[in-house]
């Protein structure tokens, strides 16, 4: 190459650097701000796993906190699993060079999965409901009003499918609830963002990625392969997550089968029409649903806070 074409490719590599960042915020500002997830004081735990998630999360909450007309705290959380060959080092030194407050809790829940669960058998739940407990505890300990957690909108369609296929629910991972033990409220920042955004994030930061050894191998977890069925539909068919997640967004409880959030057996004729009534015969059932507001993230967040 010569100086001319090694020029034009750092530009154009800056700019899709910029249109990614701009993008990545403008997700996580309009998450934020769709379901109210930080105030002002609030002191967010970040749960930090060393996993291009939940550090993609912290850099971009880092970012965001710069530059956002409400002030709130983070704080970073590791919970070192004592998984064999973990490099424990690696996180505490990444956050104290770049000057955030953090906690490693130190819980060998590696020898509890393994003790418990049969080999061959996926380890994904028990280990889930052990870091939970211990998370939910440290949180009370740190003040932590809320708790940021790093799944994205992938995620949350996996676990649709997931609940779907093989639980026979329709649910899915919300953006904001409150925890199990009902003493805190759980955030998803990154609900909105896509999972290949934030590969392309962590390259480009260079974040000190720590592979999950302890499950990371099970190549034949279902989530796994529910997970390569949605990459493989969504290079076939552009924007099919995004419509997953927007489906969501816009529940018809009329038109689908739950007894509880419809009453289908006191259904009676109003004698008015309705003209989001019944679509049987529609030739075309499945329109979009309206657009969504176009939605600017931080003004957005804080006329939110001072309407309360």
């Amino acid at each position: 190459m010569n100086a001319g074409t090694d020029a034009a490719a750092a530009r154009k590599a800056a700019f899709e650097a910029n249109k990614l960042a701009k993008r990545l915020y403008r997700e996580l500002g309009r998450a934020i701000a769709d379901f109210r997830m930080i105030e002002p004081g609030d002191k967010v735990m970040v749960c930090l796993s060393g996993g291009k998630d939940s550090h993609a999360l912290l850099d971009l909450l880092l970012g965001l906190r710069a530059r956002a007309p409400v002030p709130f705290e983070l704080v970073a959380v590791n919970l070192d699993q004592k998984q064999p060959g973990f490099p424990a080092h690696v996180l505490p030194e990444y956050l104290a060079g770049r000057g955030v407050p953090f906690h490693i809790e130190n819980q060998d829940t590696y020898a509890i999965v393994k003790r418990l669960v049969p080999e061959g058998q996926t380890m994904c739940s028990l280990c889930s409901r052990l870091r939970r407990g211990i998370l939910y505890r440290v949180a009370s300990e740190l003040g932590a009003t809320k708790i940021a957690l790093g799944h994205h909108r992938d995620d949350i369609v996996v676990t649709l499918l997931m609940n779907m296929f093989f639980g026979g629910r329709l649910k899915a991972m919300p953006p904001k609830l409150v925890s199990d033990d009902g003493r805190h409220v759980v955030i998803r920042p990154l609900a909105y963002v896509a999972e290949t955004d934030l590969e392309r994030w962590a390259a480009q930061r260079a974040f000190p990625i720590i592979p999950c050894s302890l499950c990371g191998s099970q190549d034949n977890l279902q989530r796994v392969q529910v997970k390569k069925m949605l990459r493989e539909w969504e290079r076939q068919y552009p924007g099919r997550s995004d419509n997953m997640l927007r489906a969501l967004a816009h529940a018809v409880p009329s038109h689908l089968m739950d007894r509880n959030l419809y009453p289908f057996a006191t259904l009676k004729p109003t004698g008015v029409p309705d003209a989001m009534g019944d679509i049987a015969f529609d030739e075309e059932p499945c329109a979009p649903p309206p657009a969504a507001e176009a939605v600017v993230a931080l003004p957005t967040a804080q006329r939110g806070t001072d309407e309360e």
